[in-house]
């Protein structure tokens, strides 16, 4: 019986290179099928690609396992989003069209079990970040979008790629830390939000670091990790939201 809730991000499909994005890949198809019979919805929060353009007529290319099974879940009958990161922001309809795949630019609330959820990739959120608002700001312009998308193909994915190889998970060499529950800057952030408005939880990508912490008033953060080395993932089964990992014995929720 679907319905179980699944949110995973940061899988960083493109990085480093060909060959170990592809060995990511498989994992995470692995993973995916395991849970198949399951899943109700699947939030797929955020750099799920190191990234992604959409021209009018042309995508990047790869990914065609992945790309698979989502469709055929989504066929299936899971309800499947998919957040803009700030590695994929640029998405627009070519996976919707196609898969029927809700796309969400910035926060979605949901109500589940009783439960309410506020859910964001992370980026731009709470102190710490203010350089990345700036870009995200740029970035997220119609205008800097268009200015790319005049790029023939070849030229702006080749940049791209480039860029990408310089991104902060193809260049981490040691592992994240976690800061404290006064410094972890999504908790902060989330307990802003919690003087205005009540949630149940607050789960996250970006951070990059797997983690739940009591935020107080019955409410927590989780954030959901990456898939270069923790390969975690948050479930729902409509009672209880645990943290979860995929083939890492060495780990425990």
């Amino acid at each position: 019986m679907k319905k179980n809730l699944y949110f995973a991000s940061d899988f960083h499909l493109g990085s480093p290179n060909h060959a170990e994005s592809r060995i990511r890949e498989d994992r995470i198809v692995r993973w995916l099928t395991s849970i198949e019979a399951s899943c109700s919805e699947l939030f797929l929060m955020g750099d799920i690609f190191d990234f992604w353009f959409e021209y009018r007529t042309v995508v990047p290319k790869g990914y065609i396992r992945l790309l698979g099974k989502l469709a055929a879940m989504s066929d299936s009958g899971t309800k499947i989003y998919f957040f803009k990161g700030n590695h994929d922001m640029w998405v627009d309809d070519y996976f919707t069209k196609e898969m029927g795949i809700q796309i969400v630019s910035d926060e979605l609330v949901i109500h589940r079990g009783g439960k309410s959820f506020y859910l964001h990739h992370g980026d731009g959120l709470g102190p710490g970040d203010a350089n990345y608002r700036i870009l995200r700001k740029i970035f997220r312009n119609p205008v800097c979008r268009w200015l790319f998308s005049v790029l023939p193909p070849k030229i702006g994915l080749g940049i791209a790629t480039g860029w990408s190889g310089h991104s902060r998970i193809a260049n981490t060499t040691t592992e994240e830390v976690f800061l404290g529950e006064d410094k972890e800057w999504l908790a902060v952030y989330s307990r802003e939000v919690l003087e205005k408005q009540h949630y149940d939880y607050f789960i996250y990508g970006h951070r990059h670091l797997p983690m739940i912490v009591d935020l107080g008033s019955n409410s927590k953060y989780y954030n959901i990790g990456e898939w270069f080395g923790f390969n975690s993932y948050a479930v729902f089964d409509g009672e209880e939201l645990r943290l979860e990992y995929f083939e890492r014995p060495d780990k425990q929720a």
